[in-house]
């Protein structure tokens, strides 16, 4: 839990205003259609991420205002507040939109944002861009985060990207504009986790937690009554082979953070192909220590492998919403699920 907010210098503007505006209220939205797009954003922004502010700042930033208050004067600042609070001056669609945005990756600016990008994701959308857009974007970044993104490109891809930051010029700013707008609506809306959810997704998400035959039984059962919808849940199921569709990088990530008794077990019902796939991007030594485990191990319950793998797929999904890696779906081999 984030820790409260006790000392008013430490705020700046924006945070300030967010605070404001909270303790105001939904009777007070006439405040917010005075600020242009970019104050909202940037306003919402602070007030998504305040957790909770102590009495004693809601006091010196709104000193005319503390009599009106309740005795503790601590108010909440979160997504749902946020959302609720936009919704009510604002278009539903305008604010889903919004929203995203702030549950992206944090930062003022589109170069903030990609800043917090793990660069092996960031990386593996950039490898399909033209080198000049890659060299535009590297040179917009921090220079330690471009650095390790390069190192993620492919080889003469990176050497072209640098060559064009080498001989480039000052970047119009319409161009920029134009990057700046494929990024947002190509990239980060990918990337941003959103509240918004279809009732498909939803039974998606359920299915992927149960055990092999009573996922068989509910889809068969379910393919009787309503062929279309067992189709599209089967489609947008996330299930443990899906995990063959990691690049390199993100099958290392899914390794680091995965126990070896747990991936052990869960190689144990895996396919040749996905196993091998995982021992490739070991080292000699540990794919052969894992070997030895997993055949130490004898048989064991289909049960605790189902239980093991959808472990490892929760943990590939907690690592795609971190942006730490990028998890194709069994639907599409582009789509992005959190």
């Amino acid at each position: 839990m984030k820790a409260a907010v006790t000392d008013i210098a430490k705020l700046a503007g924006p945070e300030k205003a967010a605070i404001v505006l909270l303790a105001l209220g939904e009777e007070h939205t006439r405040i917010w259609e005075a600020l242009d797009d970019e104050e909202i954003k940037e306003v919402s922004q602070a007030m998504a991420s305040l957790g909770t502010v102590s009495a004693s700042v809601v006091e010196e930033l709104l000193v005319e205002f503390v009599s009106g208050m309740s005795s503790t004067g601590a108010i909440m600042g979160s997504y749902e507040q946020t959302q609720r609070l936009l919704m009510s001056f604002m278009a539903p669609e305008k604010v889903d939109q919004l929203m995203e945005e702030i549950r992206g990756p944090a930062g003022r600016t589109m170069w903030d944002k990609l800043g917090n990008v793990n660069e092996a994701v960031l990386a593996n959308y950039l490898k399909n861009e033209y080198p000049q857009t890659v060299a535009v974007v590297l040179s917009k970044v921090k220079s330690d985060h471009a650095a390790r993104v390069l190192a993620c490109l492919p080889e003469d891809f990176a050497l072209e990207c640098v060559t064009r930051m080498l001989r480039m010029e000052p970047v119009q700013r319409e161009i920029l504009d134009k990057i700046e707008q494929t990024l947002r609506i190509e990239f980060m809306s990918n990337l941003a986790r959103t509240s918004k959810r279809d009732s498909h997704e939803m039974m998606a998400e359920i299915f992927n937690n149960f055990d092999r035959q009573t996922e068989a039984r509910f889809i068969a059962a379910l393919e009787e009554r309503n062929r279309e919808a067992a189709e599209r849940i089967r489609a947008l199921m996330f299930v443990f082979e899906d995990l063959s569709k990691l690049d390199p990088g993100g099958v290392q990530t899914l390794l680091r953070a995965t126990g070896k008794e747990q991936l052990a077990l869960a190689l144990k019902g895996a396919s040749d192909k996905l196993r091998e796939m995982f021992f490739s991007n070991m080292s000699e030594r540990a794919s052969k220590i894992m070997r030895e485990d997993m055949e130490s191990m004898g048989p064991v319950r289909l049960k605790d492998v189902d239980q093991a793998q959808v472990a490892m797929v929760q943990i590939a999904k907690d690592l795609a919403a971190k942006g730490e890696i990028m998890l194709a779906g069994s639907g599409s081999d582009d789509e992005l699920i959190y």
